[in-house]
């Protein structure tokens, strides 16, 4: 079952590519055939084997010869890792592993573009935050846990965080796409997993701007998107959420005793 679930994800990995550059060049996904985006040769089955073809084609189209981004077969492997770790850990935060699924593709989706294009598309955003929002609502309406109310609560909490930053700062530090993404985390995650993920986010940010700042890749004035930040400490959270609050909990206790 995990290597049909591995296959299923590089599939659904290898669509997901196909959704990223189609957003980036306004066409549809659903109409036109793959091609090249190079040649804009119409890609044959053999081309579209998710990453044994770019193995099998040495990184590069078979037409034109030019290079494949590296981009189409990680996104491929990240897509089915993750999901047989969802379906490995189906149980957490009580989701059924079908939401998770759902959710992964828009994650990797918001990862991936706003790294390459600065900005958290809402044909992407507004769909993902829909399908949350409705199966906690059959969710809280279908069981006798009022989660409703606390799911709300984190996803309004780090909306409005996110809002204060962004108009604080009238938009310098931060755009409207990350009270958005905010918005759909604490959907996802809830309370407390909501500020693990926030916590991770702005950590693996800080590291990795003090990183290419000390590579001469970027200045203290260059801008970074935070969104990738945000959709990982979303999976992190959304996979060992708990086992980081309760290990935090832990050294605060010891901490806080052995002083």
């Amino acid at each position: 079952m995990d290597i049909f679930i591995f296959l299923f994800g590089l599939a659904v990995g290898s669509f997901l590519n196909c959704v990223i550059y189609r957003l980036e060049t306004s066409q549809s996904f659903i109409k036109d055939r793959s091609f090249c985006p190079h040649c804009k040769h119409v890609l044959s089955w053999q081309d579209l084997i998710p990453v044994f073809s770019f193995i099998w084609l040495r990184g590069r189209c078979g037409y034109c010869q030019k290079k494949i981004s590296w981009q189409y077969p990680i996104v491929e492997i990240a897509t089915g890792l993750l999901f047989v770790l969802s379906f490995l850990r189906y149980d957490l935060l009580g989701r059924s592993y079908l939401l998770i699924f759902a959710i992964i593709p828009f994650l990797i989706i918001i990862f991936v573009y706003d790294l390459k294009r600065y900005i958290i598309p809402d044909k992407v955003i507004y769909p993902a935050i829909g399908i949350v929002l409705i199966y906690d609502l059959w969710m809280s309406w279908m069981s006798d846990i009022p989660w409703m109310s606390d799911i709300l609560i984190s996803a309004f909490g780090a909306a409005a965080f996110f809002a204060a930053i962004v108009f604080g700062s009238r938009g310098r530090w931060m755009g409207a796409g990350d009270i958005k993404l905010a918005f759909l985390m604490g959907l996802v995650l809830g309370f407390p997993n909501i500020l693990a993920a926030l916590s991770l986010a702005f950590v693996l940010g800080a590291i990795m701007g003090v990183g290419l700042i000390i590579l001469g890749k970027k200045t203290m004035k260059s801008e970074v998107p935070f969104g990738p930040f945000l959709v990982a400490g979303t999976l992190i959270a959304l996979f060992w959420g708990h086992e980081l609050i309760n290990w935090y909990a832990k050294i605060s206790y010891f901490g806080v005793y052995s002083y």
